[in-house]
């Protein structure tokens, strides 16, 4: 990106501050405005990246600008605009005059910092946070590098950019069927690390986490092993700061415990509850506890020795230990004092860049002296396919699955050569090569690797362990998707009977595959099966997780479709319209699960003859999804096709005509000639020009489609046979009678002569 780039015609980019995996972080000068600020840029997307992607990450972003743009609070890093320039997204923040507190422990050599200055960023930041916890915002990456030192002395939390509103943080994202706590490991809370529900007292956990290691110069579990330091958070008590630094005050040591107390209940009730602590503690009152008038919970006490621990979530298997304090990388600009603060992917140093560069080879990270058929492997090497494969899991998260397939099936490779094909880290890798496969459209190659994973992880691990069953599971998927549904529903409940067996009918991932085999039942045929399996698992959902839960309203969504789909379209109405709302209220109304229940909605209105109203509600939503997705993405052309449906249906065929043509040449264009969604265009184009008497215009239409389709899915399948029908009819219009009944002949031949439609 040149020096002289303009963004806007406004804002003019001076210096590079920062550069990472997803983008880079400018000085620049707001021209308009004659101030200098920071640009956050999202670098572009190549022609490599599908339009899937590219929408997920544009709305992730505008996601975080509007989540950042809300805060006004001189704690917080100031957002002044965002948009997108020729592709571009971008930020622009105030320039921050400062340093990070990672990097003035770095600066201090890493001694702890003065106790006047600790005491002073404990209560800004109590004071920031209370704020922010106000608006409903969770942070849930708070750590040394997200908070800012000013020249002047004031302390800001930045970046944003993983925090969640509070209506949305009680559910763990989810990834490839085992859940991914978002942080950083010296810094999670307990309940992050577990995958339960998170709120404002899991930034006050960080917070504490902080606060110890600023005053001590260490943090409270100081330990390079990434599953040691989980396993202290969750099980070990910390050591008391004044261990480690007499000169501490009394009541900030305490104050610090208390955050870090293992249950979020007896944490500090909220920041405002820390502010008022701390201010007290300086004039030299003594501060209540967390929780006065309760009785106090005896210490947590370490694992016994010997004694089994219980286990980590799964997640945590290759997790490493990322950056604390003493290892920040940063690129600052030469010369000049400021420093943009960048997480995750925007990280300068983490595992992204590393993917460009070459891994060691195998054989020269062995440890000298192992055995000739298997050498034990170095140290290094395993912490090296470790970093590999969280950066893997980091690119699946942005989307870039076909760049996290790559690294997966790398890493894998390497483990299989340094650990045995049976390792448990080698099955992992393997788990999320397919995964990464199955989302890529490449079925067949997932099913053979997610077979290939379940049957070792049976060998080693069980038929009953929840790898084994999440690998078998994901197989089912693939088979669903291969349009195998007999056999998906067999895996899927042997799973299902192993997973009940073994965990209870109310476990969330026993949910989770009874919801997926009430998908595939739908799939079937096994319509009322499916319904009523759905609405179980539906009111079970609503039951533990919540009604506005995202996976309770997948599953209130799955069975408005089955009753859609059993023509009960007056209950697949009110229910689509019940997913909407509660999406709307727990996503946002631009949210994609929205959008995507408002077209189902209009699906419905069409059904049950309401297609003013359906044209009405087409109408907004192709506005909506214009201005989140752009007017070629794949979501707001398929509403521009719902809307000529509908003026179809209410005669206004030339505007109807006119709406399928314009889309069908954008698919044909952006899709190709032979998607399913072009066709699917074009024989609505054909209809049209039916509707108004053109037929032998709309018989070449009919005929495309129905040859196309011959070409691609076969002669025999229903959408060709459908394409052909449609083919007859436009001929017998035409007053071409005998071509029309040889035609039909042939449909019912190809169907195995289930019904003789009459010419």
């Amino acid at each position: 990106m040149a020096d002289t780039r303009l963004i806007q015609s406004r804002y003019q980019l001076l210096d590079l501050i920062g550069r990472g995996g997803m983008g880079e972080v400018w000085r620049a000068r707001d021209e308009s405005l004659g101030r200098y600020v920071a640009v956050k840029c999202l670098k572009p997307m190549g022609p490599q990246h599908d339009r899937s992607f590219t929408r997920v990450l544009r709305e992730r972003f505008r996601r975080e600008a509007r989540v950042a743009a809300a805060l006004q609070h001189r704690g917080v890093t100031v957002v002044h605009d965002f948009g997108e320039s020729d592709g571009l997204l971008y930020l622009v923040m105030e320039l921050l005059e400062g340093r990070n507190l990672s990097q003035l422990l770095e600066d201090n050599k890493q001694h702890p910092l003065p106790v006047p200055d600790v005491v002073d960023i404990a209560e800004q930041v109590a004071d920031a946070l209370g704020y922010t916890h106000r608006q409903g915002i969770v942070h849930r990456d708070l750590k040394p590098a997200n908070i800012m030192r000013l020249d002047d002395g004031t302390v800001k939390i930045c970046d944003f950019g993983i925090a969640r509103l509070g209506h949305d943080v009680g559910f763990t994202s989810r990834l490839t069927g085992t859940g991914i706590a978002m942080g950083t490991p010296h810094y999670m809370s307990p309940e992050q690390i577990s995958g339960g529900e998170v709120d404002h007292r899991s930034d006050l956990y960080s917070l504490g986490c902080v606060l110890y290691e600023i005053a001590t110069g260490v943090p409270p579990f100081d330990l390079d092993d990434a599953w040691a330091v989980l396993v202290g958070h969750r099980d070990t008590q910390p050591e008391p700061l004044r261990t480690h630094r007499a000169e501490l005050p009394g009541f900030f040591d305490r104050v610090v415990l208390d955050l870090l107390a293992k249950a979020p209940g007896e944490r500090p009730a909220d920041a405002g509850d820390l502010r008022q602590r701390i201010a007290l503690g300086r004039t030299g009152e003594q501060p209540a506890a967390p929780g006065a008038g309760r009785t106090q919970p005896a210490p947590v006490p370490g694992p016994r020795p010997g004694a089994a621990l219980p286990p980590l979530p799964s997640w945590t298997r290759n997790m490493t230990t990322g950056h604390r304090a003493t290892g920040t990388v940063r690129t600052p600009t030469p010369g000049t004092g400021h420093t943009a603060e960048l997480t995750g992917a925007w990280t300068t140093g983490t595992a992204l860049p590393a993917l460009t560069g070459g891994l060691p080879a195998a054989t020269s990270l062995f440890a000298e002296g192992a055995s000739a058929e298997r050498p034990t492997p170095s140290p290094a090497l395993l912490s090296t396919l470790a970093d590999r494969h969280s950066a893997g899991l980091d690119l699946a998260r942005l989307g870039h699955w076909e760049e996290a397939g790559e690294v997966h099936r790398t890493v894998a490779s390497m483990r299989e050569q340094a650990l045995g094909p049976d390792h448990p880290d080698t099955l992992a890798s393997r788990y999320e090569s397919a995964f990464t496969l199955s989302r890529t459209g490449c079925a067949a190659d997932a099913l053979r690797e997610f077979v290939r994973v379940a049957d070792g992880r049976e060998r080693i691990l069980g038929p009953d362990h929840p790898e084994t069953l999440a690998a078998r599971q994901e197989t089912a998927y693939a088979l669903g998707q291969l349009g195998r549904h007999f056999e998906a529903h067999q895996v899927y409940a042997a799973v299902l009977a192993s997973r009940v067996r073994s965990m209870g009918p109310d476990h969330p991932d026993t949910l989770r595959c009874r919801h997926n085999l009430a998908f595939n039942l739908s799939r079937l045929g096994r319509l009322e099966d499916a319904y009523r399996m759905a609405r179980e698992v539906a009111d079970a959902r609503g039951r533990l997780l919540g009604e506005t839960h995202p996976d309770t309203l997948v599953t209130r969504y799955e069975v408005a479709y089955t009753l859609g789909r059993m023509g009960r379209w007056a209950e697949a109405l009110q229910t689509y319209r019940d997913v909407a709302r509660a999406r709307a209220l727990a996503l946002g109304p631009d949210h994609p699960d929205t959008l995507s229940a408002r077209y189902e909605v209009g699906i419905s209105l069409g059904r049950l003859g309401r297609s003013a109203e359906a044209l009405e509600l087409y109408r907004t939503l192709v506005e909506d999804r214009t201005r989140v997705g752009g007017p070629i993405d794949a979501e707001t052309l398929r509403a521009r096709h719902g809307l000529g449906v509908n003026l179809g249906r209410m005669a206004r065929w030339e505007e109807a005509l006119a709406e399928a043509r314009e889309v069908c040449a954008i698919r044909e264009r952006t899709l190709g000639p032979d998607h399913p969604d072009t066709l699917v265009s074009r024989r609505e184009v054909a209809v049209g020009l039916g509707w108004l008497g053109r037929w032998s215009e709309a018989l070449a239409d009919y005929r495309r489609v129905a040859e196309a389709r011959e070409r691609i899915l076969g002669a025999d399948h229903p959408d060709t046979l459908a394409g052909r029908n449609d083919e007859a009819h436009c001929l017998e219009q035409l007053g071409r009678s005998t071509e029309a009944v040889d035609l039909y002949r042939r449909v019912a031949d190809l169907r195995g002569g289930r019904g003789t439609p009459q010419p």
